[in-house]
């Protein structure tokens, strides 16, 4: 086993199977700069380990990922964001956008919460398995933000327009079960057992031969758009209310534990 650690991402490689796990767990793995910058370099690492088959990715502690940092968030809306900029811009897009990109799959082992760009992040994986506890929401709406990390459009291609309304449009906390039901998982297993099923199908599908596995990854999203232009279509789509009163009071509303008030400007 080798292992690469840095601030808020760890990577262990195991053989042929590499493990990612966001460690921001006080948090629930939001995401900030510093995770952002993080899990690129070592899918970075990955990309360049010919050795590396398949990559598992997970969170530690209670949570997947929650998305983008919602206390950053609001320093972000205040102008108090005074930290290193990150190396790739649109922190919690571009993660989604570099999993798709690099040669190996990527199975979304998902432990706990995965909502917003967190639930982006899951849905751009090439498969996903989800424990019993597994909680999965695109909240967008309640910081008054429209669906990004390509949502708006993984969400539809799983499980239909449909579904992809009602979970945009409201913003609701939906168990695994139901998220198996209509499409967005592979499968669901019990907590203790989530990292078990999730080795044994990375040793699997590790076991065949690396350039055909690079080759089905390729042809399985070319019939698909390329993701960059959706995530600026999503970024612009955001536009008209990213400053927003109604965000200032979405962001700080939830930082204050209390029902909203927004009043549509």
């Amino acid at each position: 086993m080798s292992t690469s650690e840095g601030t808020t991402a760890k990577l262990n490689v195991y053989g042929h199977v590499a493990v990612i796990r966001l460690n921001r767990p006080e948090r629930l793995n939001a995401i900030n700069n510093v995770l952002s910058d993080d899990v690129h370099f070592v899918l970075d690492e990955i990309q360049e380990n010919a050795d590396v088959r398949v990559v598992i990715l997970t969170g530690e502690g209670r949570g997947f990922c929650a998305g983008a940092d919602v206390n950053r968030m609001s320093d972000s809306l205040q102008g108090k964001i005074n930290d290193k900029p990150p190396r790739y811009p649109h922190i919690v897009s571009s993660i989604a956008g570099h999993i798709r990109r690099i040669r190996q799959p990527v199975i979304a082992a998902i432990n706990g919460v995965a909502a917003g760009g967190g639930l982006g992040i899951a849905l751009a994986c090439d498969v996903r398995i989800a424990s019993e506890d597994a909680r999965f929401s695109c909240v967008f709406v309640k910081r008054s933000l429209v669906p990004d990390t390509g949502t708006s459009y993984t969400i539809a291609r799983l499980a239909g327009i449909g579904i992809a309304m009602e979970m945009a449009l409201t913003g609701n906390v939906y168990d695994s079960g139901w998220a198996l039901g209509k499409g967005l998982l592979n499968k669901v297993v019990p907590s203790d057992r989530l990292m078990e099923e999730c080795f044994s199908l990375a040793e699997e599908i590790s076991s065949n031969p690396p350039i055909a596995i690079k080759s089905i990854k390729e042809l399985m999203y070319s019939h698909s758009p390329d993701m960059d232009p959706i995530y600026q279509q999503e970024r612009d789509a955001n536009a008209p209310s990213a400053n927003s009163e109604d965000r200032m009071e979405a962001v700080r509303s939830f930082l204050e534990k209390r029902k909203p008030k927004y009043k549509g400007r």
